[in-house]
């Protein structure tokens, strides 16, 4: 039977995959390893957390004998690690953060993997989850592709290029067997309201101003999450050991696009008049290093593994707005607190 640990299963993309592998497998044991820092929440799984193959671990990536004692006791034989610092406001106000989180934390886990399956290695799999921030900033044409050179940006970004960096070494020093997936933007669901989609509903639902870096002509390309969990499952089972896969939505939107489809569903599903919310829209100053277009070559996960995205950005968005406006009270208990002070920090004060 498979054991897999799932790091960063409380957080966004995170809670999906678990939901994901909890259902779909009974079979297998999921052990969720969390630390649950500001964006680690245990009620983005309160519908599967008394499933007989779940079990979740409070554990710190840094916190080695810890660590230790899940391999032991859960007799780990596969990981998908997911946990990461991940914001690159914060990496910019708070870059050590990431350096031990993603970079330390990510090689005592691999430490762990080596140290257990040692004797066995080729019936494990450590997967690893990235970004395509790893790879810089592109031009008004071209894509990511999985031969990209990497050019990371901002201190979120360097961290990631690092661990991805340190997971391929592992394979080739030691023959861990790897797998590595650098995906585009994801939203919908249990997203924490720091990032763009789910902070700009909660402001719309409240009548507070909408933030747009610059001149909101930022490209990105997006992925529902649902999607992402689904390619993770994926690559887990049928992905070539040693190899990477992107992930993406062939799906770009420029910021002040996205955010003006936002409001026109918005308003639609709130009962306002069209364009009520338009006047929301506030252009504050650019954050550092800011990367001006993303865009994800997905070709090859489609072709050599059949995965593709099953839903439009608007079908997504849509069901990602309807999700919020059910669930308000999970958006008041994550808006409370030290988050109110974050939000000043990162946006009041620009």
């Amino acid at each position: 039977m498979k054991s897999i640990l799932i790091t960063g299963g409380a957080g966004f993309i995170g809670s999906h995959v678990v939901r994901l592998f909890v259902t779909k497998y009974p079979g297998y044991k999921i052990v969720n390893l969390d630390a649950l820092t500001y964006a680690g929440n245990l009620e983005n799984l309160a519908d599967i957390d008394q499933s007989p193959n779940y079990f979740f671990e409070k554990v710190n990536l840094l916190d080695v004998n810890e660590l230790d004692c899940v391999f032991a006791e859960h007799a780990i034989t596969d990981v998908i690690h997911l946990a990461a610092e991940s914001h690159v406001d914060r990496s910019i106000h708070s870059p050590l953060d990431f350096v031990y989180t993603n970079i330390v934390g990510t090689v005592n886990l691999l430490n762990e993997a080596k140290k257990y399956w040692k004797e066995d290695m080729e019936n494990h799999l450590f997967y690893h989850v990235s970004t395509d921030e790893v790879y810089g900033a592109l031009g008004e044409t071209g894509f990511f592709t999985e031969e990209t050179p990497y050019h990371p940006n901002s201190p979120y970004s360097a961290s990631k290029a690092s661990s991805d960096h340190f997971v391929r070494a592992y394979g080739e020093t030691y023959d861990l067997p790897f797998v590595i997936s650098n995906c585009s933007n994801n939203y919908g669901p249990y997203h924490f309201p720091e990032k763009l989609i789910p902070l700009f509903i909660n402001n719309i639902i409240n009548k507070k101003p909408l933030p747009v870096y610059g001149d909101g002509k930022y490209t990105r390309d997006w992925l529902f999450v649902k999607d992402h969990a689904t390619a993770i499952d994926t690559v887990f089972h049928n992905g070539k050991r040693g190899d990477t896969y992107n992930i993406g939505g062939f799906n770009e939107w420029k910021n002040i696009d996205l955010v003006k489809l936002l409001i026109k569903q918005m308003d639609e599903k709130l009962g306002n008049e069209p364009g009520t919310s338009d006047e929301l829209i506030t252009y504050v100053k650019d954050r550092p290093g800011h990367d001006r277009r993303y865009a994800i070559d997905a070709t090859k996960i489609n072709k050599e593994l059949g995965w593709k995205p099953s839903v439009t950005f608007e079908e997504g968005l849509s069901e990602t707005i309807d999700w919020y406006l059910e669930n308000t009270e999970w958006l008041n208990n994550v808006t409370s607190g030290n988050y109110q002070q974050y939000y000043e920090n990162m946006y009041a004060n620009r």
